[in-house]
């Protein structure tokens, strides 16, 4: 029943605080155990799949729109945040399973609307995932692995998938998903793991190292069964450069 009352008057303040037919959605990725995973929310009710979303306000600028939902499920400021492509097909599903629920006043649901698709670089164990008050569950789960998702979203992991292996090639993408300090192995995985193919472990690290935005530290990862290798980490200010000016990695 809380559900439903939240649901009610969502419905009945959406048209006064929200544009009725622009939406966002996002697609967050993160690293862990050489697996590259998304942050999906599953619905309190049916078990439904989906990306975190949600309508944008009135008063407030789309990319903002994207940067509040991103804050209340991962509960981190300054993320990577990329637009990359607009949903407006225009017999995109809709929510039919809320339509007994939502009344009248929520029928601007049920039109067309178009949503704006953003992906979002995050470091996993930064991340917080907090669910919203329609879902139960927020949590990762892996690229290869992802269960039936609600509307397009489907399409919408697809297509960001695409762009973040695209991107690859004109900007560095390891400060977002890595920790602080990492060693070449780990960025080689998180590369391979993206690309979803073999990289040669020779011409990638001199690649890597032609940028000039790593910085070898005296520390060497321990723990390991052979030569415990060197640890990295990325300079701030050139990594900052190399992202504005673009970079041609050529994998």
């Amino acid at each position: 029943m809380k559900k439903i009352r939240d649901f009610q008057e969502f419905v009945s303040k959406g048209e006064r605080l929200y544009l009725r037919h622009l939406s966002v959605d996002c697609v967050i990725f993160g690293f862990h155990d050489d697996s590259l995973k998304v942050l999906l929310l599953k619905w309190k009710d049916g078990g439904h799949w989906c990306l975190p979303g949600g309508f944008v306000k009135k008063n407030e600028a789309v990319d903002d729109s994207a940067t509040r939902i991103l804050k209340d499920r991962t509960g981190l400021d300054d993320i990577f945040l990329q637009q990359f492509h607009a949903f407006g097909d225009p017999f995109r599903d809709r929510n039919k399973e809320l339509l007994s629920i939502q009344g009248k006043s929520g029928k601007w649901l049920m039109e067309r609307f178009i949503t704006i698709g953003y992906y979002a670089l995050v470091e996993y164990s930064k991340v917080s995932p907090q669910p919203d008050w329609l879902s139960e569950e927020c949590k990762w789960v892996d690229i290869h692995k992802l269960p039936k998702l609600i509307y397009d979203h489907q399409d919408i992991v697809r297509k960001a998938l695409a762009e973040l292996r695209r991107s690859l090639n004109d900007h560095p993408i390891g400060y977002n998903l890595l920790p602080e300090k990492f060693t070449m192995p780990e960025l080689q995985r998180l590369y391979e793991t993206v690309l979803d193919k073999t990289l040669d472990r020779r011409n990638f690290q001199k690649k890597m190292l032609s940028l000039k935005i790593l910085e070898r530290l005296k520390e060497r990862k321990t723990g390991g069964a052979h030569k415990a290798p060197y640890l990295y980490r990325f300079d701030k200010k050139k990594y900052a450069k190399a992202v504005k000016q673009g970079l041609r990695f050529g994998f």
